[in-house]
């Protein structure tokens, strides 16, 4: 039996917070402002950065859509 290949396989992309503020058109400080509050986009500490899984930040941007009308 052969042992499974990751070919295919492509991680996550970390994204770091100037990424995501960019991305949201949001400043930094309101970015740091939901972490700190367990608002917005769910983040991973590396060190003394936060960073961003794109998957993370898309999943929260669809909870977020207005409802089709």
């Amino acid at each position: 039996m052969s042992a499974p290949t990751s070919a295919g396989w492509r991680p996550d992309p970390l994204l770091t917070i100037d990424d995501v503020a960019t991305w949201l058109r949001k400043p930094k400080n309101t970015l740091y402002a939901w972490h700190s509050r367990g608002k917005g986009p769910r983040a991973i500490r590396v060190g003394n950065t936060l960073r961003y899984r794109r998957s993370e930040v898309d999943r929260w941007l669809n909870a977020h859509t207005d409802p089709e009308r």
